[in-house]
């Protein structure tokens, strides 16, 4: 395993952390709505300004044609400093419209989404199709040239704002499972979308997002009629080294020490096990995100090394926020604290992306090729 960046990548990521200076005040990565959001906009407006929303798109589609390793030094560096997570619209729906978009949907779609000019939200999720998006039920009718869409998204991040919505939904029948699923894009300003806000414990805002009689163009499904599930799968794989970094809870455990050192606990032997204890964890979050690395780099199918990436970083958030809460009473129950904050956002971690079951599921019958029923 390469535990070195190499000369170009550390100083691509020296040039990330000059220009991150000018926006240390932005949040983004964990705070989501209102001075925040714009905050965030703002800066993904500035990296569209130096292309770097497109830095692993191929250069023929306005991208800078680097190696995907630089998306992840970008991105690692924006959750150290706690600034952003990469936009959806840029990463999985950009790369899908390069991959299988008519050019008439590259020529609308990219130059707005390597600018940050249009935002997109997932509709993926459904009440009774979360973790199984091959049972999902929103379905979409063929009439001539467009598609009537009816049913119901949830958990949809983002979609309060969204200007499109990248839904994923049934053209054939439920049996056909996963070979029946097509990829729509949907305006959200269209006629029969209600959008509903869900809070969540972290304090984001998620979205149920109704369709009723919504008409969609031909124009706007990506692929063929019924390929939508080969396409959101190779979408996840081209993003899986961005989506779940080791800076995040590198920078949860510096905080953690920080704060512990700060009323007095490290010497402590207590406190100082239980900081040995989880700096392995930490620790185990980057060889993991190290080895992910060395696959995409390699060209490998990453699929195992992608999910314990994913479940290593977001298990290691809960067991740094578990540290804290447990050593740091009272303050760690106070609603609005900064530890009591640091638990509550870190519960979400291990379900977006994918719970942390599934994730086990695909270690145990991709990577040991055991039988999962």
């Amino acid at each position: 395993m390469n535990l070195e960046l190499g000369p170009e990548l550390i100083a691509f990521r020296d040039e990330v952390r000059d220009f991150l200076e000018d926006y240390r005040d932005t949040h983004g990565f964990f705070h989501h709505e209102g001075d925040h959001h714009i905050a965030t906009l703002k800066l993904h407006r500035a990296l569209g300004e130096r292309n770097w929303l497109a830095l692993a798109w191929p250069t023929d589609a306005g991208g800078e044609g680097r190696h995907p390793l630089y998306e992840f030094v970008l991105w690692d560096e924006m959750a150290r400093y706690r600034a952003a997570r990469p936009p959806l619209g840029s990463g999985i729906v950009a790369k899908t419209i390069i991959a299988a978009g008519t050019q008439e949907q590259k020529e609308r779609f990219l130059p707005r989404l390597r600018t940050a000019e249009i935002a997109f939200s997932l509709g993926y999720s459904e009440p009774e199709a979360g973790s199984d998006l091959a049972a999902l039920r929103t379905r979409a009718v063929r009439d001539g040239d467009r598609y009537i869409l009816n049913g119901q998204k949830r958990w949809t991040s983002g979609g309060h704002r969204a200007d499109y919505l990248w839904v994923l939904c049934r053209t054939g029948e439920p049996e056909a499972r996963g070979r029946a699923l097509t990829i729509l894009i949907v305006d959200m300003t269209s006629p029969g979308i209600t959008v509903s806000p869900i809070p969540a414990v972290g304090g984001e805002r998620f979205n149920e997002v109704f369709f009723d009689d919504v008409e969609v163009p031909l124009a706007n499904r990506i692929g063929e009629e019924n390929g939508g599930w080969r396409l959101i799968s190779e979408s996840l794989a081209t993003e899986r080294h961005v989506q779940f970094s080791p800076a995040r809870v590198q920078q949860d455990f510096a905080e953690l020490v920080s704060w512990l050192k700060e009323r007095g606990l490290t010497d402590d032997p207590v406190v100082r096990h239980r900081l040995v204890d989880t700096a392995v964890v930490v620790a185990e979050v980057e060889a993991h995100a190290l080895a992910l690395l060395e696959a995409v780099q390699d060209g490998r199918d990453a699929a195992v090394e992608a999910a314990a990436n994913k479940l290593a970083g977001s298990e290691a958030a809960q067991a740094v926020a578990r540290v804290a809460g447990d050593l740091g009473a009272p303050e760690s129950v106070m609603v609005g604290s900064e530890i009591e904050f640091l638990w509550r956002q870190s519960i979400s971690e291990t379900i977006g992306g994918g719970t942390s079951e599934i994730m086990r599921g695909v270690i145990a019958s991709q990577g040991l090729g055991l039988p999962i029923r």
